[in-house]
């Protein structure tokens, strides 16, 4: 049984500062994005990656009915649980 625990808070940080994670990031992003794409129809859908303390990636629909589209019919956040993530409210 394990009796304390240690957390190697500077491996953490190169495990989510690594390429393997940038790339399992810009990966599960160009999912999201390409789905989004088959429900937009002509709409530009980008993929913008970005480093903080880790790898992340937004997908932005840039049209003007995109914030209807997902008021309605949660169009990215469907796109995202089809990519295996959940997505919460910010409380």
């Amino acid at each position: 049984m394990l009796k304390s625990f240690r957390l190697d808070s500077r491996g953490v940080r190169e495990v989510l500062q690594s390429q393997e994670v940038r790339t399992l990031v810009d990966g599960v992003a160009a999912s999201i994005a390409d789905h989004v794409r088959g429900q937009v129809g002509m709409a530009k859908v980008v993929v913008r990656s970005y480093t903080t303390d880790r790898g992340a990636a937004t997908v932005e629909v840039q049209d003007a009915r995109a914030m209807s589209w997902q008021a309605r019919d949660g169009l990215l956040t469907r796109a995202a649980g089809r990519a295996g993530l959940e997505v919460k409210a910010v409380e």
